[in-house]
């Protein structure tokens, strides 16, 4: 079991890398044709007209919408990277007292924050679901590109799925340790 919730984490963390590789991408692109497209308005339209407007009729500009996909992409990616955060405790962790208790009693502690943190993740996977359905039935789209808002919700609620089955795990570990009085997950 701890292979496919492993490889499952790996693989949301891979997705979620690929699409802010693709979003970075985007914004690499759509502030270089906003800078070409100012420069084509500015000096170089007015020292070679045709080639400027050859340019311009081409679509020089910057990407129309390019926020719209960022924001949709960022959500998902965040939601995506949560899995594989979740599964190694990568969370942040303040220890000036934890580190002065036994053992014992930081698993307890551990296993107690891990109880929270799947409760939280199987809500933020619920809510995510009632907002995409909203968003699905009153059918908002986006104002520039004019593409439904239940996408982006819809990408983000499978992966913040994904952190809700991860976070279940291991705060269902984290419960076995306790009861055994060993380590499972490192």
């Amino acid at each position: 079991m701890h292979r496919f919730i492993e490889k499952l984490a790996r693989g949301m963390a891979l997705l979620g890398g690929m699409v802010l590789t693709l979003l970075i991408l985007l914004i690499c692109v759509s502030v270089l044709g906003r800078s070409l497209n100012t420069l084509l308005h500015g000096w170089i339209g007015q020292m070679i007209p045709g080639f400027s407007k050859w340019l311009l009729d081409l679509g020089v500009g910057p990407v129309n919408g390019d926020f719209e996909i960022v924001e949709a992409g960022v959500a998902f990616a965040i939601f995506a990277f949560l899995p594989l955060c979740q599964l190694n405790s990568g969370h942040a962790v303040v220890d000036i007292f934890t580190s002065k208790l036994s053992p014992r009693v930081n698993r307890v502690l551990r296993m107690l924050t891990e109880i929270v943190f799947a409760a939280v993740l199987v809500l933020i996977a619920v809510q995510l679901f009632g907002g995409m359905m909203a968003k699905l039935r009153f059918g908002e789209n986006t104002f520039i590109l004019q593409f439904p808002v239940w996408w982006g919700y819809a990408a983000s609620f499978c992966a913040a799925v994904v952190a809700a089955i991860v976070g279940v795990y291991v705060a269902v570990t984290r419960i076995r340790e306790c009861v055994s009085g060993k380590e499972i997950l490192l």
